[in-house]
């Protein structure tokens, strides 16, 4: 491979690189290729390597966009690939780690070009690439859908490789590479659906293979499985000699991959672990994710969204009606588990939400669970810290707990969980609390957060939701939880004041101008809204549970005078007479007690 190269100044003197984008036409059954992908690396070191050559690729690949159609040696590293998947399970049963190593190096590769490819041409330009069929002498010129059969074969190795750690490396390139191949739709605003890519996942060879897919990703997610231990040489030199393979292991391999790392292939595996320890996982869950939303087809449904919102529990023996398109069984308290323990990354939020709202087997299953706390702990972490998460991942959060407070049993049993010392929850010492009234803490702290800072009206709206959807199955509130509630009101109530102060003020000093109302009046709407909500959510409580609620009660007698401006109030009349009827009647009731 030459001399080691160690900066990005340097990559274009490489010779296999140069060979490789150069305009000369190489046999896919030259010796090169051998050469060419035979390298070492650190799987550790993988994601700062792939923002290394984020940065450098275009700078010594481009030149194959330009080649490449030329000298149809794209297309020759791809069939060098597909050479060696066919026996790739085969050699995983051997333990053949050579053919293995050589077969993800080509991927990798691949996988490279392709990203520059996208980013450079349009998706019929970069079926040329692959489609190229005027060869070298020796070569096979047959007239398959080289793109179609590459994105099969991918989609083969992932569902039949078994995951292990001689197989760990070319499982996440299979997976990486078919998360390439979709991200054309990042640089297009009109959807995709007449694209090839499009096509052969949804309609080709891949079809037939959709549930085993789904659930191989699904078991990928579960799995959890770290990056294996870097092997210091994958292969030992012979004892004569040292033979061929050593040569390609250790003097060949020196030479691309010190390309590749830019001279620090073991520099920073431990960042990288730590910041991303389990890359087969969270890439499995990403390209998940993008089947299962991708668009239906005009005449035809998306057969992995399907796979995704009917598969069933392996414990389910029971048989179904109709059978249903690409269903499959997957162990449930697996998956129940892995989402509990992987809540802090917003795709493993997104396809929780997922999974509640489009698959009734899996939201039954996660309803039935007598430890939902593992699962809304997570959730309620991600609100409190609302600060430093990005809105997608709140909004999903919150939208899981209004899913789940849709459901009565729910709104019971997270009342009788009790939790103990709240270490996250920072405002105020919790050293007993229940789940419900904790949960209740959290939204208000999201109602007050909004308010202060992003004022989302539809935020407030869903925290106000979810709290109405539990009011009725309030039970004996925390203390804290009762006041906050009674807070969350003497805001609003507030904020009304000043916004009809400004609203008045405004109207008198324009003397009949009136171009300044409709801003106020539109706030003001909202503020009621907002404020009716919350009269409901209280006499909700009161009317179902008054007597299992006397901390909110007495925290109602002691701010009644908040209430006092409401009783007039046209929007409020008919809540307030329900409010003021039970509020006297405790009072009354208190009074007479303490005499």
């Amino acid at each position: 491979m030459g001399a080691n190269t160690s900066q990005v100044s340097e990559l274009s003197d490489n010779p296999s690189l140069k060979a490789l984008v150069g305009t000369e036409a190489i046999s896919e059954n030259d010796p090169f290729w051998n050469q060419l992908i035979s390298f070492t690396f650190i799987i550790r070191s993988l994601c700062g390597l792939c923002n290394a050559l984020d940065q450098s690729s275009p700078f010594f690949f481009f030149p194959s966009v330009e080649n490449n159609p030329r000298t149809g040696n794209f297309g020759a590293l791809v069939r060098v690939f597909l050479g060696r998947t066919k026996e790739l399970k085969i050699s995983t049963e051997c333990q053949d780690q050579l053919f293995i190593w050589q077969a993800h190096n080509a991927l990798f590769m691949i996988r490279c070009l392709l990203k520059v490819f996208i980013r450079e041409m349009s998706e019929e330009e970069l079926h040329l690439q692959f489609s190229y069929q005027e060869r070298a002498p020796g070569t096979y010129t047959g007239n398959e859908d080289l793109l179609e059969e590459l994105m099969s074969n991918l989609v083969h190795l992932i569902v039949e490789v078994p995951l292990l750690d001689i197989t760990y490396s070319i499982l996440f390139e299979a997976v990486t590479t078919l998360l390439v191949l979709f991200s054309y739709q990042l640089f297009h605003k009109d959807i995709l659906r007449d694209g090839l890519i499009y096509q052969h996942i949804m309609k080709g060879r891949c079809l037939s293979l959709t549930s085993r897919l789904v659930k191989t990703l699904l078991y990928n997610f579960i799995r959890q499985e770290k990056c294996p231990p870097p092997a210091t040489h994958i292969f030992e030199p012979q004892a004569e000699g040292g033979g061929l393979l050593y040569g390609l292991a250790s003097g060949v391999a020196s030479g691309l991959w010190t390309v590749f790392t830019l001279g620090g292939a073991g520099s920073k595996t431990g960042l990288d672990q730590e910041q991303n320890p389990l890359p087969l996982s969270n890439q499995s869950l990403l390209l998940l994710l993008v089947l299962a939303n991708l668009t239906d087809g005009p005449d035809w449904p998306n057969p992995y969204r399907q796979a995704v919102t009917c598969f069933r529990n392996t414990q389910d023996t029971s048989s179904l009606p109709v059978e249903q398109p690409h269903t499959f069984q997957i162990n449930f308290n697996s998956l129940y588990t892995a989402l509990c323990e992987q809540q802090r990354s917003d795709q493993a939020t997104l396809l929780l939400y997922t999974l509640l709202h489009q698959n009734t087997n899996m939201r039954t299953y996660v309803l039935s669970r007598t430890d939902m706390d593992n699962l809304v702990m997570p959730i309620l972490e991600i609100l409190y810290h609302v600060e430093e998460r990005n809105s997608h991942h709140v909004y999903m959060a919150l939208i899981i707990l209004l899913i789940l407070t849709e459901d009565d049993a729910f709104n019971r049993s997270i009342h009788e969980v009790v939790l103990k010392n709240i270490s996250w929850y920072t405002e105020r010492s919790l050293t007993e609390i229940s789940l419900g009234s904790l949960l209740i803490l959290v939204v208000i702290r999201t109602i007050q957060f909004n308010m202060t800072r992003t004022r989302d009206k539809y935020l407030h709206t869903n925290c106000l939701a979810a709290l109405a959807n539990m009011s009725a199955q309030f039970r004996c509130l925390h203390q804290y939880a009762a006041q906050r509630i009674i807070s969350l009101f003497a805001l609003l109530s507030k904020k009304h004041n000043k916004v009809l102060e400004q609203a008045t003020q405004s109207l008198r000093g324009r003397q009949g101008d009136s171009t300044a109302l409709p801003d106020y009046a539109q706030d003001l709407n909202v503020i009621e809204e907002v404020i009716r909500m919350m009269l409901e959510i209280i006499n909700s409580c009161l009317c179902n549970s008054l007597h299992h609620n006397p901390n909110l009660v007495y925290a109602l007698l002691y701010k009644r005078e908040l209430f006092e401006q409401f009783r007039t109030h046209p929007s409020f009349q008919d809540i307030m007479q329900n409010l003021d009827t039970v509020s006297t009647f405790t009072y009354r009731h208190t009074t007479h007690t303490h005499t």
